[in-house]
């Protein structure tokens, strides 16, 4: 259409100007030419709606414009997609424009553009896509609109750099992986951990946080504008002591927050936790570990808050309470269900029968991730690889859905953890082969493969599975559902992309921050004995102090994994150097090793010193 204007006081009303528009079409095209006749201030608003399915408002302000009688604005949208509530708008072209722009978003709330278009004066236009939609309706719009091969990327993990993904920003590439339509979330990339055993990455985009955010925003603008539908990728990654990161702020381990006892002390934990992530361009942390120690021998302890339910629970609801404040982050927690409670203390490569009774299993081990997700409403749980009563837990519908959807009121998406799902044919024996694993998986109730393994492995036996009648697609679409809806709810739709990159930098490790992990490293300590008032020394009395063990010179006790890994470590023996320089003699020694050359069967086997 084309309307002229020549009296502010009328408001365009667009609806009546659109004509022979097909109810029923996908493809929309609408151009626009307003002509403004000598006016200092023009302020013109346009809105019109389609059947209720669609609602533009665009905004015209022209300033300035003195006996101007030809500035033409005409510009041409191509709206994609076009079904109930949303679009997926993208601005092609607009004449008389010396300054081109294309904006690509996809499934949103609020859509803003800004052009400065130079005719015979600046001129700044708005271009707004605005929907009142609730939650559930967007989206069910959006996986209206997605294939099988869409729905099913949507449903696992690409390991990141270097530990499944080979490259650290996005290559014409890929393009032609499966990728090219979409991912659900990417793990672990660029945080700088390599393997077990190696030094932290010494790639470029790890350091410093300004740049490691310009990265993932990167990676994230080829899901957004390189995609069909543009679904943004949810960036995973650790965090029980702080962020996986290069550098991040360093709290003690779980087992030492839990050791505060300090519900508020937590929540602070969390929120830096995740502040921190959301600034370095992470959308999604695991934790917390809402698992009960039962034995101390067990190698994960150290990741645990203690061997009380009613801790774990309290101090757990307070760090989700913290990373998902104002839905910075989502929250994870793990590992889920009765997990931590392997045989003899040792996990090994059984990770099988946790042999408890029922009983045990409720009140002890289910009871702290009802109570965390019935009142802090965690987004996130993944999904342990160990079986119970028999049964694997990673292909049990009781376990993943009735209890934990039915019972527990669960809304956000499960996650797997390591070979979860791969056991069900390796270790437990339930599947045949991986097609038969994925099948059991996925029904019942698992809504992201996460491992070690590429993502074809995963994705292409299940859209096989589909195809031949495996699986209803219907289950397909169920999973998603959940997955989309963390998405939306932790904003990746409105905001995909981290836009203050130098306030990574000043975020970062800042002096506040390092203020709460200090205070969280002192609460952490507990005096079991101090015979004789020992304690504290007197600096000015004493002349010789002995440092001795294994772990009075090691770094290892703060770089413990899922934190930070290049963290400035003071080991005790350096601390008690500093603190007595000039006034006391510190011997040290380190007297053993932690364990020997044939450990662990040196705990049960005999060998020769």
């Amino acid at each position: 259409f084309h309307r002229c204007v020549k009296n502010f006081t009328n408001v365009f009303d667009l609806e009546s100007c659109i004509e022979c528009i097909n109810a029923d079409t996908d493809t929309l095209h609408i151009t626009l030419s307003c002509m403004i006749y000598t006016f200092d201030t023009v302020d013109v608003v346009m809105e019109f709606t389609l059947d209720n399915r669609l609602k533009v408002r665009l905004h015209v302000l022209a300033c300035n414009f003195n006996n101007i009688c030809d500035a033409v604005l005409a510009s041409k949208f191509h709206v994609v997609y076009f079904r109930s509530y949303y679009c997926n708008l993208v601005i092609f072209y607009f004449r008389s424009v010396t300054c081109l722009y294309k904006l690509c978003t996809v499934y949103t709330g609020t859509v803003k553009l800004n052009l400065h278009i130079f005719t015979t004066d600046d001129l700044t236009f708005e271009c707004r896509c605005e929907t009142s939609a609730p939650l559930e309706a967007r989206i069910e719009n959006l996986l209206q609109q997605m294939t099988l091969d869409e729905k099913t990327c949507q449903m696992v993990t690409l390991y990141g750099y270097k530990r499944v993904l080979k490259d650290d920003l996005p290559p014409p590439e890929w393009k032609e992986l499966l990728w090219k339509d979409g991912i659900g979330a990417i793990d672990e990339h660029l945080n700088g951990f390599q393997q077990w055993g190696l030094p932290p990455s010494d790639n470029a985009y790890v350091w410093p946080a300004s740049r490691h955010a310009w990265a993932l925003n990167e990676v994230q603008r080829f899901f957004v504008e390189d995609t069909r539908l543009g679904i943004p990728v949810d960036f995973t990654n650790e965090g029980i002591r702080g962020v996986e990161s290069y550098r991040a702020t360093n709290f003690p381990t779980q087992l030492g927050l839990g050791h505060t006892w300090n519900r508020e002390l937590i929540r602070q934990v969390g929120l830096i936790t995740g502040r921190e992530a959301r600034m370095l361009g992470y959308t999604n942390i695991y934790a917390p570990i809402l698992d009960v120690g039962r034995d101390q021998r067990w190698g994960r302890y150290e990741e645990v808050y203690g061997e009380s339910p009613y801790l774990v629970a309290e101090l757990g609801i307070e760090m989700v309470r913290g990373l998902q404040h104002n839905h910075q982050v989502a929250a994870t927690g793990k590992h889920f269900a009765a997990y931590s409670n392997n045989k003899g203390a040792r996990e090994g490569m059984a990770r099988v029968d946790p042999q408890m009774s029922p009983r045990e299993v409720e009140n002890i081990h289910i009871s702290p991730f009802k109570r965390v997700i019935r009142e802090a409403g965690m987004l996130g749980v993944m999904s342990s690889y160990n079986d119970y009563d028999g049964i694997p837990v990673q292909g049990s519908y009781y376990w993943l859905t009735t209890r934990l959807r039915g019972e527990m009121g669960f809304r956000g998406y499960v996650v797997s953890d390591s070979d979860a799902v791969e056991y069900l044919y390796t270790k437990h024996g339930t599947a045949k082969d991986m097609k038969e694993a994925v099948r059991q998986s996925v029904e019942a109730g698992l809504n992201v493969r996460c491992t070690f393994r590429s993502p074809d492995s995963f994705v292409l036996p299940l859209r096989e599975l589909v195809k031949e009648g495996g699986l209803s697609e219907e289950v397909i679409n169920d999973r998603v559902r959940d997955i989309l809806r963390v998405k939306f709810l932790i904003g990746l739709f409105d905001a995909p992309y981290q836009t203050d990159l130098a306030g990574a930098d000043r975020e970062v490790e800042k002096e506040e921050n390092e203020a709460i992990a200090l205070q969280a490293s002192r609460e952490s300590i507990v005096l079991l004995k101090n015979a004789g008032e020992l304690l504290p020394l007197d600096i000015n009395s004493t002349k010789k102090i002995a440092v001795c063990g294994p772990n009075a010179n090691e770094e290892g006790y703060a770089l413990t994994h899922y934190g930070p890994l290049a963290v400035e470590v003071t080991t005790v023996l350096e601390g008690i150097q500093e603190k007595t320089k000039g006034k006391a003699e510190v011997l040290y020694t380190k007297g053993c090793d932690l364990v020997d050359a044939h450990w662990p069967e040196s705990e049960i086997i005999d060998y020769p010193l």
